[in-house]
């Protein structure tokens, strides 16, 4: 693509699109960037920069880009049937069997899933089904969801509203009622003088004086991300979530897992309830199950709930249009099989993050990195004032964002929330990889350590 083609294309865009999670009106003035191939870990822009994408696109693209076998899945099943919905007691055979796998792959007896687009969708999803649930079970006022400050499940209504983002809450007269929240598991900002596992304890206790002061009476669920990404991958103590799960189960308080930012091995296992050892009632995801290839979510449900919600008679009064569209399914299928019988969960697991974890932690000696934390194939470099001090930077957000810049100069992307760093890389990323990866990010830690004068 030409400069001239570019300019007419970043023209058009200011002209008539409306970006997510951007100043559109800055955005316009300077002009997007437009990103026209991808191969493995990388990704080219129209002005033909050749970037290493350490963060899969927006968490998701785990198997890589340009696997041509997930066209050719989507063209087969196009050209046989298109489409077709899921009402009027109808479906297609590459939903069924989307199903099918999904209840093979998904830990405990996550058995039951309800197709949506997205895992906004799914949280919304589950909002409505988790209180039906309780009704039929003549049990209305049980219908209050317990979430967390800074969490993320989605830009929905429902799904920014069960979200703690205080930016999302002051657009649009969020949250919704009966969404309550609690302080989150961050101990390298709040745990003060206690280890990591006293911390995590104390934290999950938070829920449970929530539900006390609520009377259990009135909670339904619980929900939460296993690792809370978009604020800044904050990694729970490990004594966290057990401590999550007995307290729902000692309440009667339905638990659950919002994977869809850790489902599909980002974590270094399959799901993030299998790396952090809880046992959830019900499980969002989404981005892996295409590696983002196209839109595609579910709710998967234990047998306690779907056996309430199938034996309750009368129509389940939810669904879209897309629910359980043949071409997502036939490409989540095809995604899925690619990383069983190419091994790629168990690869990264086995082999690339121990390696990461490595280069990650010597990311952590730079004068600039207050902590560098990772689990699996994601993490974070908080970026500090004063080295060896757990504070942060009063204006927060223009170091990370100055980083975040630099970064791409080198030819490096990573994410920027406030001031750290977020690493999500391909989970096909290899060693060779990783050590460029380090050495991009050690230089742009440099240059925007020297623009601080630190």
């Amino acid at each position: 693509m030409d400069a001239h083609q570019a300019r007419t294309l970043q023209d058009l865009d200011a002209a008539h699109h409306l970006h997510p999670f951007n100043d559109n009106a800055a955005l316009a003035a300077k002009g997007t960037r437009i990103l026209t191939r991808g191969e493995g870990c990388y990704v080219w822009d129209a002005e033909g920069h050749k970037l290493l994408d350490a963060f899969a696109g927006l968490w998701c693209v785990n198997i890589g880009y340009g696997r041509a076998e997930l066209g050719r899945a989507a063209a087969r099943q196009m050209e046989q049937l298109a489409y077709y919905n899921s009402f009027f007691q109808c479906t297609t055979e590459p939903t069924i069997r989307l199903a099918a796998k999904l209840a093979e792959l998904t830990p405990y007896d996550l058995d039951h899933a309800f197709f949506v687009n997205s895992g906004s969708d799914a949280n919304d999803t589950i909002l409505r089904l988790v209180r039906h649930y309780w009704a039929v079970q003549d049990q209305p006022r049980k219908n209050v969801f317990i979430a967390r400050h800074n969490g993320y499940h989605g830009t929905t209504v429902a799904g920014a509203s069960l979200g703690g983002m205080k930016s999302m809450h002051g657009q649009g007269g969020l949250p919704i009622p009966d969404i309550v929240h609690v302080d989150p598991p961050f101990w390298f900002h709040d745990g003060g003088e206690l280890s990591e596992d006293e911390y995590g304890l104390l934290a999950a206790r938070r829920v449970e004086d929530k539900i006390l002061e609520l009377g259990p009476e009135r909670v339904a669920a619980f929900i939460g991300e296993p690792v809370m990404g978009a604020i800044g991958v904050h990694i729970p103590p490990r004594t966290y979530w057990p401590e999550v799960e007995r307290i729902c189960r000692q309440y009667d308080v339905l638990l659950v897992a919002d994977e869809v930012i850790t489902g599909f091995g980002r974590t270094g296992e399959w799901f993030g309830a299998q790396t952090f050892g809880f046992r959830p009632d019900v499980m969002t995801i989404a981005k892996g199950i295409t590696s983002g290839y196209i839109p595609l979510g579910a709710a998967m449900f234990g047998e306690r709930v779907a056996g309430v919600l199938k034996a309750q008679g009368g129509e389940l009064a939810h669904g879209a249009t897309y629910s359980g569209h043949p071409v997502c399914a036939a490409v989540a299928l095809e995604n899925i099989r690619i990383l069983q019988e190419e091994r790629i969960v168990e690869t990264a697991r086995d082999h690339i993050a121990p390696y990461l974890a490595q280069r990650w932690a010597e990311l952590g000696e730079h004068r600039l990195v207050g902590q560098a934390r990772i689990v699996g194939l994601m993490g974070a470099l908080e970026l500090v004032p004063h080295k060896g001090r757990r504070t942060l930077f009063e204006e927060r957000g223009k170091v990370g964002a100055l980083c975040r810049d630099n970064a791409l100069r080198h030819g490096l992307i990573l994410r920027a929330t406030y001031d750290a760093m977020l690493l999500s890389p391909p989970l096909v990323i290899e060693r060779a990889q990783v050590d460029e990866l380090f050495d991009k990010a050690w230089k742009a830690l440099d240059d925007t350590a020297e623009a601080l004068g630190i």
